[in-house]
């Protein structure tokens, strides 16, 4: 007779649905995202079924905790190595709540897929100790995941990248490319997390063509300022409220943009190591030495989001194709005024969301790790080395087997 391990083996080794469980919790460091998604085939024949999702936020004090761990000056070895175990309760705890909300038990669930949490990334390649190496560090132990789950993790998707000579990131481009490439449009995936990430899917693409970096700052900046401005009463610009009710400041604007991240050549990715709180503390001196207004603050750090995103389209765009539409997903796509400026800034592109192709914005990521994981089980490469910069394609993810 089968067990419950065996029967979903057989669904991950077969072409019939299988259920996934995928885990996000991104450089915002606000909690996890569970998406519960049914999938069939695999890489380029993928289906993509019904998506039941969760969010689960941090609790306050361990959600500054984590981002104490993001700082050399604030961060402790003792401090990483307990929290590693206890971002996997959590990460565990999020998988089990999102099963319970999609009506299903444990053994419903084929396969976990965590990205965990990053706590630093150094992605351009150092020499230290006598050897060069690029290195990336997530945390929220699958071992954990697994046990509490008894359910087959799938986790730690960056490394193996990294290790093939890439900057482990982006990793959504195999997902965008998966879900929503298109014969005839030429399309960029546009995700405004933390921090901005574009796909470029020229019309009618193979994965060899897809084109991938990051564009900047997302909502990191915005919402750092929005805490700082209101003396921690708000954690985001809600609708871009406050931004509508600014002007950008050009003089300011045009400082933030000449950061040399922006000057770089992709392959390239960022993240609080570059537009963390120190870069968002010497735009809020700026501000207040030249004596700018909140409001006028916060509209100017949305500008520079938008300014960036158009920035990289004008710079990297025309070569390849020209572009029809963007689909917009993350979190910024619920900032009114930035999307907002990023149509007026693009006149003749359609700018859409993902709601509009069918795919939640905020379950987004989550589902497309489910998809490297699905993908890793089967043993398909799942980086695109045009866009990380990897010497090779490569299947990525380190599989934990579940306890059934």
């Amino acid at each position: 007779m089968l067990d419950e391990r065996d029967v979903a083996g057989k669904r991950l080794a077969s072409g019939s649905v299988r259920r996934v469980v995928g885990l996000m919790s991104g450089t915002s460091a606000d909690g996890v995202d569970a998406a519960v998604v049914e999938l069939s085939g695999n890489a380029e024949s993928t289906r993509l079924g019904q998506v039941v999702f969760r969010r689960i936020p941090y609790l306050p004090e361990l959600r500054e905790k984590v981002l104490a761990l993001m700082l050399p000056e604030t961060s402790r070895v003792d401090e990483i190595c307990r929290m590693n175990f206890i971002l996997g309760e959590v990460f565990a705890d999020a998988a089990l709540q999102a099963i319970k909300a999609a009506g299903l038990r444990t053994e419903d669930i084929d396969l976990i897929a965590s990205h965990g949490q990053t706590i630093y990334h150094i992605p351009s390649a150092e020499t230290y100790c006598g050897i060069t190496t690029r290195s990336t560090l997530q945390i929220g132990e699958p071992a954990v995941i697994a046990e509490r789950t008894g359910i087959t993790t799938v986790a730690d998707f960056r490394v193996r990248d990294v290790a093939a000579g890439g900057q482990g990131a982006p990793l959504v481009p195999y997902a965008d490319y998966i879900l929503l490439r298109d014969t005839e449009k030429s399309r960029v995936i546009q995700n405004i997390g933390g921090i901005g990430n574009l796909t470029l899917l020229p019309a009618g693409c193979s994965l060899d063509e897809v084109i991938a970096f990051d564009t900047g700052p997302g909502n990191m900046v915005i919402d750092a300022v929005v805490s700082i401005v209101t003396g921690g009463e708000l954690e985001f610009d809600e609708d871009g409220k406050i931004a509508a009710s600014g002007n950008v400041v050009r003089g300011l604007l045009d400082w933030a943009l000449s950061h040399p991240f922006f000057r770089k050549d992709p392959p390239k990715t960022t993240g609080r190591e570059e537009f963390g709180m120190c870069f968002t503390k010497e735009i809020v001196e700026r501000a207040q030495a030249k004596g700018i207004g909140d409001s006028d603050l916060v509209a100017t750090v949305t500008a520079l989001t938008a300014e960036s995103i158009v920035m990289s389209y004008e710079r990297w765009v025309p070569p390849v194709c020209n572009l029809d539409q963007v689909i917009i997903g993350g979190g910024g796509s619920y900032n009114r005024t930035l999307i907002n400026m990023l149509r007026e800034r693009l006149p003749g592109v359609e700018v859409i969301v993902h709601e509009d192709v069918g795919i939640s914005s905020d379950a987004k990521e989550a589902i497309a790790f489910a998809i490297l994981g699905n993908d890793a089980a089967a043993g398909c490469f799942t980086n695109v080395p045009k866009a990380t910069g990897a010497r090779h394609g490569a299947t990525l993810g380190k599989i934990i087997p579940g306890r059934r």
